[in-house]
């Protein structure tokens, strides 16, 4: 048996970042949010989700001069870690979620996992890239962290998926990230993902890289 089909990944690349652009209305977004957008597209196949991607004033060129410093990369999960492009980063990303002191931390405060590995990063918090694809819990902890003086991060990417509390937790980051002064990109509604998240940030690496589409 034989099948005929695109083996050369330049190509397919090329070629689903062209039909993306046939698909969606990127007319109003500026060229870095544009290939954000095509890349959260392109992670889930699904053209719709252009309209629900939103933009901070300042999120791209935050997130992207913070990526040129090798600001600390903060990921809920290990899924989203293992989704950065390493080739185009300095340090490993980092996450918490399998610490030794994470199990203890969450059942002494009755809480999840990855609300109590945010306690571990506040050393690495200032300045940093947060990226949050899993746990709506995270991105509320982080939030009320924030609001309670925590040092804010150079962008925050809130994309956690599912049923309960992801619209509610991105919906949250969005309608107080001016209030909180913090910078974000984030895709409104239950879709989202590890996948989605890091891929957000892989498009900012490329931006910075000149690899654009």
């Amino acid at each position: 048996m034989k099948f005929r089909f695109e083996q050369d990944p330049k190509k397919i690349e090329q070629e689903s970042f062209r039909q993306i652009r046939e698909l969606t209305d990127l007319s109003q977004l500026s060229i870095e949010e544009q290939q954000v957008t095509m890349r959260i597209v392109h992670s889930l196949g699904l053209p719709h989700l252009a309209e629900q991607v939103r933009f901070s004033a300042n999120a791209c060129h935050a997130g992207m001069a913070a990526l040129k410093k090798s600001a600390p990369i903060l990921c809920d999960v290990e899924m989203v870690k293992q989704g950065i492009t390493k080739r185009m980063i300095s340090s490993e990303p980092l996450c918490y979620l399998n610490h030794p002191d994470v199990a203890q931390l969450a059942k002494e405060k009755a809480e999840t996992r990855t609300m109590a590995a945010l306690d571990l990063w506040q050393e690495n918090l200032a300045g940093s890239i947060v990226i949050i694809g899993n746990a709506p819990t995270a991105l509320f902890k982080l939030l009320e962290m924030i609001a309670s003086g925590a040092d804010k991060p150079a962008l925050i990417i809130g994309m956690p998926v599912g049923f309960v509390g992801a619209q509610e937790s991105k919906q949250a980051l969005w309608s107080h990230h001016q209030t909180l002064g913090v910078e974000c990109i984030t895709l409104l509604g239950r879709e989202g993902g590890s996948a989605v998240a890091s891929a957000s940030c892989n498009a900012l690496l490329r931006c910075n890289s000149g690899e654009l589409y």
